[in-house]
């Protein structure tokens, strides 16, 4: 079993900066590749960014040049720092894992699923 537990949602302001964490325990070994979807109100999931096992990234166009997705393997931590934010940024923002190794940018091809942390871009 693997759990994968988010943080660090909040309200920011428009232009402004939050970082977000996902914890992971349980059967750790078998989590390669991570990354972080999200879903506002109405509209369809996003996969916005993942992280091969080797350090990979890959990122939607929508934040690329503004998230930065990292972890820390020795923590079981992976990270999103999210810069200059936009109201259209709001949304429920989830963590998850695969046993694949590959970043892959498909929800579909993941495992495991954490229980979301909410961000909400005030303009």
């Amino acid at each position: 079993q693997v759990q994968l537990v988010e943080s660090g949602g909040d309200l920011v302001q428009a232009g402004g900066s939050l970082r977000l964490s996902c914890a992971a325990s349980g059967s750790t070994d078998s989590i390669n590749a991570m990354g972080w979807y999200r879903q506002a109100p109405g509209k369809q999931r996003e996969l916005i960014a993942a992280i091969s096992s080797n350090g990979i990234t890959n990122y939607a166009d929508s934040v690329k040049g503004r998230f930065v997705i990292s972890r820390d393997k020795a923590k079981n931590t992976l990270y999103l720092q999210m810069n200059s934010l936009k109201s259209e940024d709001t949304a429920v923002y989830y963590c998850i894992g695969r046993r694949g190794e590959r970043a892959s940018m498909s929800c579909a091809t993941y495992d495991y699923w954490g229980q979301g942390t909410q961000v909400t871009v005030s303009s």
